[in-house]
């Protein structure tokens, strides 16, 4: 009885979480998808998805490489904070075996990167629509030349979705950690509503920052 009222006292949100592991296995997924499909493609000098001369190549090939390993990381890192052993040192290590870790350990990273991704996303996702529709011009420094209106087609229909996607991911396996790891529920509510409302301002602080940069391009 007092389990079954235990649950019933979680909204929506959290009943979802608190049970649900496949946003791990789904944004693992994907991380690997884009590292090796995207990144790694770009890293071996494929060109779909970059319509334009670069100015050094050799650079954003190397970029696109490191990217693609922090991102297989990163989704690695993802199917971590669902395994029991993300909550308790396994008792065959030695010393600290059977310790508990501290939930801020693991969550703090995670929500910091997921909130980066979200925010990266969506500003880029209206920044894109702005330069469509002419209100604002964009400059690509690292290019000789450069379709802009297809690089931005590129960036709104598929990057910058990518980089949204993930980052929800990587908030909804955070959530399920942060439970997992029996955060009190005062706090986690508490501390979801203050998650959102931080990224919330920093996608505004992205988005004025990208037209504060090209403020003098606007056109009236």
């Amino acid at each position: 009885m007092n389990i079954q009222t235990g649950t019933q006292s979680l909204n929506f949100f959290e009943r979802l979480t608190k049970s649900s592991v496949w946003p791990a296995y789904v944004g693992c997924i994907s991380a690997f998808m884009y590292a090796v499909f995207v990144r790694f493609y770009h890293a071996a000098g494929g060109t779909i998805g970059i319509p334009g001369e670069m100015k050094d190549p050799e650079a954003i090939h190397m970029g696109s490489y490191i990217a693609g390993v922090a991102i297989l990381f990163c989704g690695l890192a993802l199917i971590a904070l669902i395994k029991p052993w993300s909550r308790i040192v396994p008792m065959n290590i030695p010393v600290i075996g059977g310790r508990r870790i501290h939930p801020l350990l693991l969550l703090t990273p995670t929500l910091i990167g997921a909130a980066f991704l979200i925010a990266h996303g969506v500003s880029g996702i209206i920044t894109r629509i702005l330069l469509l529709v002419g209100f604002i011009e964009l400059d690509f420094p690292g290019f000789i030349k450069i379709d802009v209106r297809e690089l931005a087609l590129w960036e709104l229909m598929f990057y910058e979705p990518w980089f949204v996607f993930m980052g929800i991911m990587a908030g909804l396996t955070s959530a399920h950690y942060a439970q997992a790891s029996q955060v009190k529920q005062t706090i986690f509510r508490l501390g979801t509503i203050f998650y959102l409302v931080i990224v919330l301002l920093l996608t505004a602080l992205f988005v004025l920052s990208i037209i504060y940069d090209f403020v003098d391009k606007i056109s009236f």
